[in-house]
């Protein structure tokens, strides 16, 4: 953990390097710094997935954009991470803020050409159940 989730209209799949954009992001998780200037994540915790919507709805179905000249053809992105208990709300906020940052910045290029709804949640919790094995995490801690 952390694990952040992309879920996506698919017709981004075609305007946009989605695996670029969960690069960028896993980057950001990775530079986050808390108030004692400490790595928020470990990088061999941090994971970044983007799913593509197949079948999808968003907004009217594009008869607002219709009436304004625009073709109606809405995306949608939604990020939401999940990381478990511990963090400051100035780290939670920090966090937001660059990944908000990041996700505009990779989608700027799309803003000028076409409507995109971009949704970032950040979840927080107790877990009833938290297993893990991985053989990741001594790649970049060797003397764990």
């Amino acid at each position: 953990m952390p694990h952040l989730v992309i879920l996506y209209t698919g017709q981004l799949d075609a305007e946009t390097d989605i695996g670029a954009l969960c690069r960028t992001l896993a980057n950001t998780m990775l530079a986050v710094r808390d108030e004692d200037d400490r790595q928020v994540f470990p990088a061999g915790g941090t994971r970044v997935l983007a799913y593509p919507a197949a079948h999808y709805a968003v907004a009217d179905g594009g008869a607002a954009g219709r009436a304004v000249g625009g073709d109606g053809d809405y995306a949608f992105v939604y990020l939401n991470l999940r990381m478990g208990r511990g963090r400051s709300a100035t780290t939670h906020r920090k966090l937001g803020d660059a990944l908000l940052m990041a996700t505009k910045a990779h989608f700027q290029p799309l803003f000028s050409r076409r409507h995109i709804g971009v949704t970032l949640q950040i979840d927080e919790g107790q877990e009833v159940f938290d297993a893990k094995h991985s053989n990741l995490h001594p790649l970049f801690n060797p003397k764990a």
